[in-house]
């Protein structure tokens, strides 16, 4: 017995592992290594053009730093001061106004361009390279031309057709002139949402859509039932970097406005670029855009976690 059951013993002991060998292991452990160094070049460069830059002004943010010569140490006194400037606050709200209209614009209209390049049409090639010039021109070239555009073609073409109301320059009305820089920038901008809502769109299968039609589904039940649903992802990035990209509006106001008539079209970017290198409010406006930059996560995070809420409901 005692013979035997050694022996089961013996035929049920399990095998001792086979260890992988040294090259696969050596393998694996230079991985690792290579990877951390193809990261940290690209964090030292963000560190020292980013992470820096934003500390150094956050420092002087609580100095009265002109942006030359000696400086003393104020505290929150620029962040006090902020709340209590008629300019910056008008800033802020122009710039916000700004960037909702025409983050709801832009979406709109760049959803349905997509809907209709995403369906079976002649040049649909053609047509995708044409919507996506605007992208790839410079901010400040479109700018320039949609401001000759607004001072003299649109008038003159006005006058023309008998419509000597309308012919006037746009740009030049302290209540309007943001409607040209919506203009201008929801053109140059819609082209990229462009690009994001096609590759969502194509990623819903046909077969859906003819389910859909043979229920007798209209066109609008599908597009609400199946299409919006499905790219809810696509429509929530959209929505945040568009509307992060517009509260920080720049180039399109100097092309177009200068931050005219008067300031009524100054934005927040613009406002902080005058006073703090033209204007000698260098700690003042650092404060400035401290604040700013809290403002803009603080929106993002928020606008994220509502439209995921939202893409949520609709799975």
């Amino acid at each position: 017995m005692t013979s035997t059951a050694s022996v089961r013993i013996k035929k049920h002991r399990p095998e001792p592992a086979v260890s992988a060998p040294a090259s696969a292991r050596s393998s694996f452990a230079r991985t690792p290594r290579t990877f951390y160094w193809m990261v940290v070049p690209a964090v030292v460069i963000f560190f020292g053009l980013h992470t820096v830059p934003v500390l150094s002004g956050m420092f002087f943010s609580l100095t009265n730093y002109a942006g030359y010569g000696t400086w003393d140490f104020v505290g929150l006194s620029n962040y006090v001061n902020l709340f209590q400037d008629d300019r910056v606050l008008n800033s802020y709200g122009f710039t916000f106004g700004f960037a909702i209209v025409s983050t709801v614009l832009v979406n709109v209209i760049a959803l349905a361009i997509a809907l209709g390049l995403n369906s079976k049409i002649k040049f649909q090639a053609a047509f995708r390279g044409v919507f996506f010039i605007p992208y790839v021109l410079a901010i400040l070239i479109i700018g320039y031309v949609f401001n000759y555009l607004f001072a003299n073609s649109f008038p003159a073409i006005f006058t023309a057709i008998g419509m000597p109301g309308l012919a006037t320059n746009l740009l030049a009305s302290p209540d309007f002139a943001w409607v040209g820089i919506v203009i201008t920038t929801v053109w140059q901008a819609a082209a990229f949402n462009v690009i994001l809502y096609l590759a969502g769109l194509q990623t819903i299968s046909a077969d859906l859509y003819e389910a859909a039609s043979i229920d007798g589904a209209s066109g609008w039940r599908r597009f609400r039932s199946i299409t919006f649903p499905l790219i809810g992802a696509y429509f929530t990035i959209n929505m945040v970097l568009s509307f992060k990209s517009f509260l920080q509006v720049f180039d399109q106001i100097v092309a177009l406005t200068a931050g005219g008539p008067g300031t009524s079209t100054e934005s927040i970017a613009l406002v902080i670029f005058r006073g703090g290198f033209q204007g000698g409010e260098y700690g003042y406006q650092m404060a400035n855009a401290v604040i700013y930059l809290f403002v803009i996560i603080i929106v993002s995070f928020v606008q994220l976690r509502f439209l995921q809420r939202r893409e949520a409901s609709f799975s």
